[in-house]
């Protein structure tokens, strides 16, 4: 089993900002290349974390995109993620939980999940990195995975930033510990 972590699916939101900065000519070849690209990656035993905003508008349509992904999934609520929403998550394909955040243990590393960049750190380099709490989140819309590592350790999900792809929790941690210094 991999474990995956990804962001801002958006499926439905029919939007140019949206799907015509990703670079697509409409909603439809968005959501149809986001289901190519993860079911190109993801398996059907994997586990992928998902930072919030699956789907906007048309629910019956976003929940139809959904249940074509591979794998188990635990959502992240973001904030277009509803009352309403949350509860239609808890029945769709493959989902094992639906929270707020979570803190999750991956390799050595702690790290918090949350849709919106979160403080969890500062750059207490007196201490080990694996000692520290990793914010991985979504929300920005960012292209860049370190756009707020300035501010605290906050790694970026976005689909935006990892060519329209979930990452592999073992890229983000390589990733991490480039950035860091850590050997």
């Amino acid at each position: 089993m991999e474990v995956y972590i990804t962001s801002d699916l958006h499926f439905g939101h029919n939007r140019d900002f949206l799907y015509g900065s990703r670079g697509f000519n409409n909603i439809y070849e968005h959501d149809k290349a986001i289901i190519d690209n993860w079911n190109s990656i993801v398996n059907e035993e994997d586990l992928v974390y998902i930072l919030g905003d699956i789907m906007l508008n048309d629910n019956d349509y976003g929940c139809k995109c959904f249940n074509q992904l591979n794998g188990f999934k635990e959502i992240i609520l973001g904030n277009h993620d509803s009352d309403a929403r949350k509860e239609l998550y808890n029945n769709l394909h493959g989902v094992l939980d639906v929270s707020l955040a979570k803190i999750i243990k991956y390799d050595k590393y702690h790290f918090f999940l949350c849709h919106y960049p979160t403080i969890t750190s500062n750059h207490d380099y007196k201490k080990p990195l694996k000692n520290r709490i990793i914010n991985l989140c979504g929300h920005t819309h960012t292209n860049d995975k370190f756009k707020d590592w300035d501010k605290g350790y906050i790694y970026h999900c976005e689909l935006e930033a990892h060519n329209m792809k979930p990452i592999n929790m073992d890229s983000v941690v390589k990733d991490i510990e480039q950035k860091a210094g850590v050997e």
